[in-house]
């Protein structure tokens, strides 16, 4: 290979989205709890940027008080009682909290249910956003608006030993620049990674 010439690595091939579709739809999701034990909620986890896939992400204002100051999270949050279903609401969210609507997303669909300690049922969708049109947000309840390389989470949960294991509730945490995710996101982003793992591998998203 001649000194000027740079071998393409395979981290920067696209994540077939056609693949992970059919592992979402294919492979058996964390299930709903029993019903009334949990206050439903809904959350989106977008991926954009194809060739390099981001997730979109938020972190909370700090509010004196807020037991989830400065936290990152998904968009998304308590279901109403006019939403006609779960999907409903967590689009509804989506708007409401980003300015995203729905025909800027392509839906691939549910990755099931999880629990938290304040007794919410988080039920979580997967979708594609175009990245298109901007991204508007209330100060009051957002403090700013991340986007985060999926590459620097696999990084994270390969190099800390999550592949193949559900760390505890205090080990899992996800660095990413001046902010860690951990809680409940961290373990949605734990499930979510280990879902798309075939895809990562051929994709060549596991490398270093």
């Amino acid at each position: 290979m001649e000194p000027n010439q740079q071998r393409k690595h395979p981290e920067h091939r696209p994540i077939d989205f056609a693949d992970l579709k059919a592992i979402i739809r294919n492979n058996p999701a964390p299930p709903a709890p029993e019903a009334g034990c949990y206050k439903p909620a809904c959350v989106f986890l977008l991926l954009f940027k194809p060739e390099n896939p981001h997730i979109l992400a938020i972190q909370k204002t700090d509010s004196e008080g807020y037991p989830w100051s400065n936290h990152v999270a998904l968009p998304g949050g308590h279901l109403d009682a006019e939403d006609a279903s779960p999907l409903a609401g967590a689009f509804r969210e989506l708007e409401e909290e980003l300015s995203i609507n729905r025909n800027q997303v392509q839906l691939l669909g549910s990755i099931g249910h999880f629990q938290t300690i304040n007794h919410r049922d988080i039920e979580v969708f997967t979708g594609l956003w175009n990245g298109m049109g901007p991204v508007q947000h209330d100060p009051a309840e957002i403090a700013r608006v991340l986007d985060i390389p999926l590459q620097v989470l696999v990084r994270t949960h390969l190099s800390k030993g999550y592949h193949n294991r559900t760390p505890d509730v205090h080990e899992l945490r996800y660095p990413f620049e001046d902010v860690e995710v951990w809680g409940a996101t961290a373990r949605i982003l734990h499930h979510f990674i280990e879902l798309l793992y075939p895809v990562l591998l051929s994709e060549g998203m596991v490398l270093f």
